[in-house]
């Protein structure tokens, strides 16, 4: 059989190949093991953690078990695994990496910092206590860095701006982890008698540490449902939406992709179905095949139609009709994504369709050329058109 003619690299395969050969070279070389551990990193953030793990492993053989930077390039082959999703692997490496600054007060760029005890608070194994024990570790990390960066803001007046800055990041960070222990007292050990007591202490210290941190006041709605205080969950979760809902997509102050997920389905909880098919509706653009942000898009819009319903008013007729065909089509493209991707909840999957089912037996199947399943997206302009103030405060 006769070769084949090899095909043509594109000129984004050449650049990759120019890109790798570079780093294959400086592997070799008498490179900086800081320049390697910076290429590789580079290289983590670009999406490629292959190429990112064979420089990280030749930067760690130039520093040595011992070396001053060995913990930065432990910690760092600890995040290559996670994105290789080689969990085990992970955890090694940020053990190991703890074994160089057992309390986190070694400089960053030598791999001390809170970093790897919050990974392995997130990768253990046993969870419960043991993750509040990692995340204790971290946060205490944090508080010695805020400590030490507001100590020596007096000394530093040409850099105050960068260094409050630095500060403000950090105290939000220490909310996030003071948070993250929150949610594992709600999980893991909510059978513990101070459970509550704890999540109450935890909220309150990070609302004053990050009050302008969105996914803090998310924590507290969570807990405020908890324990039956739904008013005061709205207004959390009021003003977490209002700390970003009308910023650009691309800004940093937009929470992550999952932690609006998790909004959406707060807001459902609550009974704010406006809300969330707002956040859906910016989720989606951004995902436009996740099954869960289409099921909840799909659910918040039923509910809506639902609650129009029952109030039994002829002039909502039109409107619950409306929010029931929108519905319709975000839990018929759910079903459909759902089945391409072989999505593992099988409960989200039968409650869509007990969802479907109920408005079919409403509304009817719908017409072959009246719902056309392509072409499923829409705003929900017509949905919320011709309801005053009264109704809309009514829905919610």
């Amino acid at each position: 059989m006769a070769p084949t003619k090899p095909k043509k690299k594109s000129h984004k395969d050449k650049a990759k190949d120019r890109v790798r050969a570079k780093a294959a070279a400086a592997q070799n070389s008498n490179v900086n093991p800081r320049e390697l551990l910076a290429q590789a990193t580079a290289f983590l953030e670009n999406g490629d953690p292959e190429t990112a793990a064979k420089i990280a492993v030749a930067a760690y053989e130039h520093i040595g078990e011992n070396g001053r930077q060995a913990g930065a390039a432990l910690s760092l082959l600890g995040q290559i695994h996670v994105e290789l999703g080689e969990v085990e692997t992970a955890r090694a490496f940020f053990a190991a990496a703890v074994k160089t600054d057992e309390d986190g007060t070694l400089p960053e760029d030598l791999g001390g910092g809170p970093e790897k005890f919050l990974w392995l608070a997130q990768l253990s194994e046993e969870g419960g206590q043991d993750s509040v024990a990692w995340f204790e570790r971290g946060a205490a990390a944090l508080r010695s860095q805020i400590q030490s960066l507001t100590e020596s803001l007096e000394s530093r007046p040409l850099t105050r701006d960068v260094q409050e800055a630095t500060i403000a990041e950090k105290r939000k960070r220490l909310a996030e982890t003071l948070s993250a222990v929150v949610e594992v007292y709600m999980t893991d050990l909510s059978w513990e008698e101070d459970a509550e007591q704890r999540c109450e202490a935890l909220i309150t210290e990070a609302t004053m540490l990050a009050p302008e941190s969105a996914e803090t006041w998310q924590t507290v709605a969570n807990v405020r449902i908890s324990q039956t205080r739904t008013e005061e969950a709205q207004e959390a979760l009021k003003r977490s939406l209002g700390l970003w809902a009308d910023l650009a997509p691309e800004d940093p102050a937009v929470p992550p992709f999952p932690t609006r997920v998790s909004l959406a389905r707060l807001l459902i909880e609550v009974g704010m179905e406006k809300q969330a098919m707002e956040v859906t509706e910016r989720l989606i653009d951004e995902d436009d095949r996740s099954v869960e942000v289409l099921y909840l898009g799909g659910y918040a819009r039923y509910i809506s139609g639902e609650k129009l319903k029952n109030q039994g008013q002829p002039s909502d007729v039109e409107a619950w009709k409306t929010f029931w065909r929108s519905s319709r089509k975000w839990l018929r493209q759910c079903l459909k994504v759902f089945g391409q991707e072989e999505y593992e909840d099988e409960r989200l999957g039968e409650h869509a369709q007990e969802l479907l089912q109920s408005i079919n037996g409403e509304l009817g199947e719908p017409a072959a050329d009246g719902e056309d399943e392509d072409a499923w997206e829409d705003t929900d302009d017509e949905e919320w058109e011709g309801l005053d103030d009264d109704e809309d405060t009514e829905m919610k």
